[in-house]
């Protein structure tokens, strides 16, 4: 039996705040309209919990079934590649998860929110996908996240149905112009899978993995992480502008250079194992990004 330590370690908390991040940053839009639901918010960020949660187990599954997790990996070492959860166990895990997630998910449909019928479908397909989603990612017979289409289901996700998704569920009602934080969300969760990436580069490479990363090559990559954490400052930026903002809302702003001192020292690493430590502090500022435009857009 596994130790409680070792599915601590398997749900990989520094991931947490980034699935956090897209969820409060669609409840902060959502909180300026009159009929917010702070509840339906509640209820969203738990399922995002909880999926998140999933995608780790299935990843630390998928890529030991795959023989991409051995000796050779950089990082922290996984837990069925270490023996510390049993591949039966972690498959349980991930059956356990996935129900835990559409439940969550249909209490908030059913109890909290109550849409009408085709809203409620709408988004009851929409969590199924999640979930198969967050488990095809390494697993099964044709994973895409071995195909280079990672970055591209993160943004998906953790992008515009976290925050668009979010933001309607707390209101019942759709702002396209809400599709600029959520594109900005959507790059910086995609920053942090391409973080991952570059460290997993050699190993990926050498095993098969194609991932974006792989595809563009180390130094490709890094500028593709350029972009991706930058950009969303300036989506952030037009959205001030498009929905007139007040200056509180700017003070966002002063983060950058956070993120961009970051960035020219990921630049200068010559060895991609020293950058884990960034894989924490990018799911961090990206949080605090969050909370800072959030109660700046309330004052």
């Amino acid at each position: 039996m596994a130790s409680l330590n070792s599915w601590i370690k398997a749900a990989r908390l520094r991931t947490l705040p980034l699935a956090m991040a897209s969820i409060t940053m669609g409840g902060f839009v959502a909180s300026t309209h009159k009929t917010f639901n702070l509840k339906a918010v509640l209820m969203a960020g738990l399922t995002s919990l909880l999926l998140q949660i999933l995608s780790n187990f299935a990843n630390d599954y998928g890529d030991f079934s795959k023989g991409t997790d051995d000796k050779n990996r950089l990082g922290p070492k996984r837990t069925v590649q270490s023996g510390e959860v049993t591949a039966r166990e972690m498959k349980l895990a991930m059956l356990t998860f996935s129900l835990l997630s559409l439940l969550s998910g249909l209490i908030m449909l059913f109890y909290y929110v109550q849409l009408p019928m085709t809203e409620t479908l709408l988004f009851i397909a929409l969590g199924i996908a999640a979930i198969v989603a967050a488990i095809k990612y390494t697993t099964g017979k044709n994973p895409y996240g071995y195909a280079g289409l990672g970055d591209f289901f993160v943004f998906i996700f953790f992008g515009l149905v976290g925050v668009l998704g979010t933001n309607f569920l707390a209101t019942q009602a759709w702002k396209w112009s809400v599709l600029l934080p959520a594109i900005a969300m959507g790059m910086l969760s995609t920053g942090m899978l391409n973080l991952n990436n570059i460290r997993d580069y050699t190993n990926d490479k050498n095993k098969g993995k194609r991932t974006l990363a792989v595809k563009l090559g180390v130094e490709g990559a890094i500028i593709y992480h350029a972009a991706l954490t930058s950009i969303p400052f300036l989506a952030l930026l037009v959205y001030n502008l498009v929905t007139k903002a007040a200056w509180p809302a700017y003070v966002y702003l002063l983060l950058l250079p956070l993120f961009l001192i970051d960035l020219n020292k990921i630049r200068q690493l010559k060895n991609t194992a020293a950058l884990d430590p960034y894989l924490k502090k990018l799911a961090l500022k990206t949080l605090l990004l969050t909370l800072v435009y959030g109660i700046g857009i309330q004052l």
